[in-house]
């Protein structure tokens, strides 16, 4: 088999404009991901009866249905009932409608990780249950679910590709858009594996190298 290279690097700039695109998805998702995360484990935290349990099924349902699904719902059928989206934004919220729910749980198993005797000793020197959160339980949850979160991050920058059923012009789409047109398989694939690789080690070298930098400080190193 004969590999167009010639054409593959005439493919460069669409790819970026690609890159470029997922980046932007996937950064808006993580970002709205941690902070539905984090807004749900507080509610959690205060344990108010219905709350929780609203909290808890959103969690059971968004960690149990496809991302696909929750896109062509809020995608197709929403619009039935006059509730319209952009692609974009549709992306947007169905992707962090997932990862807020993955988010969740792991701010909430990195809180019941905190030992029990540092909550007990919080209480007795007469911290509040906000203050115990703030100072004391967060920021070691935090730093206990830094795997966790490296692991989320990346799930969640991969899961961009999700959306080209949608028609947003990201990696995997332009990929097949290319495909369609000029029927170079095996050459796009390359150039899709690529970029993903491009994009995706580096993160995952640098997340691991700041988990590392918070494991050592925690120790004393």
């Amino acid at each position: 088999m004969d590999i167009d290279f010639t054409f593959m690097l005439g493919q460069i700039p669409r790819f970026i404009d690609a890159a470029v695109v997922t980046i932007k998805v996937g950064v808006t998702v993580i970002i709205t991901s941690l902070l539905v995360g984090l807004l749900n484990t507080i509610l959690l935290y205060y344990r108010k009866g219905w709350v929780k349990r609203i909290v808890q099924l959103y969690v059971e349902v968004a960690r149990n249905t496809p991302l696909l699904i929750q896109l062509f719902f809020l995608y197709f059928a929403l619009p039935s009932l006059g509730l319209k989206f952009p692609g974009y934004t549709t992306a947007i919220i169905a992707m962090t409608f997932l990862g807020g729910g993955y988010m969740t749980e792991v701010f909430r198993s990195g809180l019941e990780a905190v030992q029990k005797s540092q909550v007990e000793s919080g209480l007795a020197i007469g911290l509040s249950k906000g203050q115990l959160l703030r100072f004391i339980l967060l920021p070691q949850a935090i730093r206990i679910s830094i795997p966790a979160f490296i692991g989320n991050f990346i799930f969640l920058l991969k899961e961009t590709s999700v959306v080209s059923a949608i028609a947003i012009p990201e990696l995997l789409y332009t990929t097949t858009d290319l495909i369609a047109t000029y029927y170079k398989t095996f050459e796009m694939f390359i150039m899709l594996a690529a970029f993903y690789l491009i994009l995706i080690l580096p993160l995952s070298l640098c997340l691991s190298f700041f988990e590392r930098k918070l494991t050592y400080g925690q120790f004393g190193n």
